[in-house]
């Protein structure tokens, strides 16, 4: 979203805090400033200058509609779920930058493979890091990665691990997300 966008909240909310990922609540009536609308949430910017991400299933408080996500690939095979997972995480965004968790280097590794307990079923293990080791959003895009992947058809476990070693560097981030932010 390239316009910053004034609202004024019509219902209290549940908000996440950019970077320190405390949750808290902002009341109706505040006046919010959408930052970036990407992906399944929004990160907003209250009147006090703080920085806050709002959940897609609350869009309607910002007079929104929720973001819904499709899967490419109806198909349960393991190489089907491998590659909506990896679809469905270029949705996933850094809520202080505009670029999905793949592109910005994020995602090292996704697995799937089929579920020992169900046919048509798979498990799906997926390693990623952080733009900066203690980031406080860290356990916040790990829940976004799970919930996003468990949702997908074929699906029986996630398991998403977060690794520091190797850490992130920017050179990890795609040409495309390099020349996005103009680092290219």
């Amino acid at each position: 979203m390239a316009e910053r966008e004034d609202v004024v909240l019509t219902r209290d909310v549940n908000v996440i805090t950019v970077p320190e990922g405390n949750t808290t609540t902002l009341t109706k009536g505040a006046i919010v400033t959408i930052h970036q609308a990407l992906g399944n949430n929004y990160t907003v910017v209250t009147d006090y200058g703080h920085m806050v991400r709002i959940a897609s299933e609350d869009a309607d408080a910002l007079g929104k509609e929720s973001h819904q996500l499709h899967t490419l690939v109806t198909e349960t095979s393991a190489e089907a779920v491998e590659q909506n997972c990896w679809e469905v995480m270029k949705t996933i965004y850094d809520p202080e930058i505009p670029v999905n968790i793949v592109d910005l280097g994020l995602v090292y590794y996704c697995n799937a493979k089929p579920s020992e307990v169900y046919t048509d079923q798979n498990n799906v293990h997926v390693i990623m890091t952080l733009t900066a080791p203690g980031c406080g959003m860290g356990p916040v895009i790990q829940g976004d990665v799970e919930k996003s992947i468990r949702a997908l058809p074929g699906v029986d476990k996630v398991e998403v691990e977060v690794v520091l070693d190797p850490p992130w560097s920017r050179e990890m981030m795609s040409e495309v997300a390099q020349l996005q932010l103009g680092l290219y």
